[in-house]
């Protein structure tokens, strides 16, 4: 798949601010058969919650389905591309039918489509929400900054979601679950060791520590060093005490420069390697580069590659 921005099937969907269009041709509303239709395969929520669907069934058999559902044509029936909600919610209420617009879309188009809409519309899970914004980034050669505007959301909470994709599996799915909060969770990224970030998280959820609590376990845990002895001597510094640190100048470095951002230690010299995505994005990485006042001693010599 191309990497482009999102095109005129985001537009058609949700419209444009501030314009008309004069001679757009009316739409016409269809009634489908809802067993004709089948779910968004880009669909980025994986679960629905059945109480909230429950309410809606109950509001469809009272009042109908209020807003077409948008689908678009396939070889075997159609195919949703906007409101899978009303689409499942009308099946509970017993509806053989649904209010349907048929556009004509391509597989990009609708994937688009129900990143976006589900991001502005619903409440996805931090989880879903990361991964529907690294799917923008990664497959549509968006930006950070590019995401945050499309969806009206802060970039520095763009990059803090994103960064979730980094706990381990079972850790994401105690965010996932509502378990952790973000704020519970978001330390946890500073222990890379699996099984320790594991254990961590179990004693932060069993009781039931605050963030900043977290944060003190995370410090804690990641100061423990097994009391081995050689000759009177403390063992020195691990590699896994060194990557610790390694992953900590990353992580402030991305939050500060709202970017991917890799150190890579060498035995004389190091490199930053610092990710751009257009030549407008290398401007704003300099400009906030250039206007750092105060440098920062990381110990070591190196240089900056972008």
């Amino acid at each position: 798949m191309s990497k482009r921005g999102l095109g005129r099937g985001l537009d058609a969907l949700f419209g444009s601010p501030g314009t008309v269009e004069m001679n757009a041709e009316p739409e016409y509303t269809n009634e489908i058969t809802l067993t004709d239709i089948m779910p968004n395969p880009h669909q980025p929520r994986q679960s629905f919650d059945e109480e909230a669907l429950a309410e809606l069934a109950q509001s469809i058999k009272q009042h109908g389905v209020i807003q077409p559902v948008i689908v678009r044509k396939t070889l075997s029936g159609y195919e949703l591309v906007a409101g899978e909600r009303r689409w499942r919610a009308s099946q509970l209420a017993g509806l053989k039918q649904i209010p349907a617009v048929i556009r004509d879309y391509t597989d990009a188009e609708m994937m688009e489509i129900a990143l976006i809409e589900n991001l502005q519309r619903q409440n996805l899970n931090p989880i879903e929400e990361a991964m529907a914004f690294r799917r923008l980034m990664e497959e549509f050669g968006l930006t950070q900054e590019e995401v945050a505007q499309k969806i009206g959301r802060s970039r520095s909470m763009i990059a803090n979601i994103v960064r979730l994709l980094n706990l381990q599996a079972e850790v994401q799915e105690f965010v996932s679950r509502g378990t952790l909060s973000i704020g519970q969770a978001r330390p946890l990224l500073a222990l890379t060791v699996p099984a320790v970030q594991l254990e961590a998280a179990n004693q932060i959820i069993e009781e039931d520590l605050s963030a900043r609590d977290a944060e003190e376990l995370v410090r804690r845990l990641a100061a423990r060093r097994p009391a081995k002895k050689t000759e009177g001597k403390v063992e020195p510094e691990t590699v896994a005490d060194h990557q610790f640190f390694m992953n900590e100048f990353e992580d402030r470095l991305k939050m500060m420069l709202g970017t991917q951002v890799r150190i890579k230690p060498g035995k004389l010299k190091s490199k930053i390697e610092i990710e751009y995505y257009s030549p407008e994005d290398l401007e704003r990485i300099i400009e906030m580069l250039s206007s750092r006042q105060e440098s920062v001693n990381t110990g070591f010599r190196g240089h900056l590659v972008v």
